[in-house]
């Protein structure tokens, strides 16, 4: 597979920045074009941003041909337009942003991208092993832990539970979506019967 264009979606969490460092590496493993993309979300003042993507874009890009992206709404939904408008080869991102609510955003995010992507998605997770290096033993008891298949952390889980619980919210919030589409057409059609019933 040949790969011309490069994303890197950001946060500019330390996450991001290892994230960053290795899509710089493979674009210019493969003399590809390196995308950095940032998205504001939606009432926030994006003067910031642009400051922190222009900083990132310098630390990444250099040897590179860099395009930078500020784009403002929802982070999955303006990834995947991105990748889909600019014909990507291969988006790069981390599993988790910064602590607490934001770190389980972009860990929705990265679940998103990875589901919906035109492209491959490599994904970092929080600890990365460079090459040539031997991962730090594991504690006697931690060894039989494994990653979790949605954020990468270690549990005796193929799911931990806080991406389970979050799995379960995002799949009750739409069939709580779908009810109510279902119950307003519902209401819709009984209205159009009622007035040619009056008719």
């Amino acid at each position: 597979m040949r790969l011309n264009e490069v994303l890197f979606p950001t946060d500019f969490s330390s996450l991001s920045e290892l994230a960053g460092e290795i899509a710089r590496d493979t674009a210019k493993q493969v003399g590809a074009r390196l995308h950095v993309l940032h998205v504001v979300p939606l009432g926030t003042n994006p003067t910031l941003p642009a400051e922190d993507l222009a900083r990132v874009s310098r630390a990444v890009g250099d040897g590179l041909r860099v395009e930078t992206a500020l784009l403002t709404g929802l982070a999955a939904r303006n990834v995947l337009a991105y990748a889909r408008e600019k014909h990507i080869d291969l988006i790069v991102m981390g599993t988790h942003g910064r602590t607490g609510i934001s770190r389980e955003l972009l860990g929705s995010v990265t679940e998103k991208v990875v589901r919906l992507a035109p492209c491959p998605v490599l994904t970092i997770p929080g600890v990365v092993v460079g090459a040539g290096e031997a991962p730090a033993p594991s504690p006697p008891d931690v060894a039989a832990s494994r990653p979790c298949l949605v954020c990468g952390y270690n549990g005796e889980d193929l799911v931990c539970e806080v991406c389970r619980n979050r799995v379960r919210a995002e799949a009750l919030d739409a069939k709580c979506e779908s009810e109510r589409t279902r119950a307003a057409r519902i209401a819709g059609l009984t209205r159009k019967e009622d007035s040619h019933a009056r008719s």
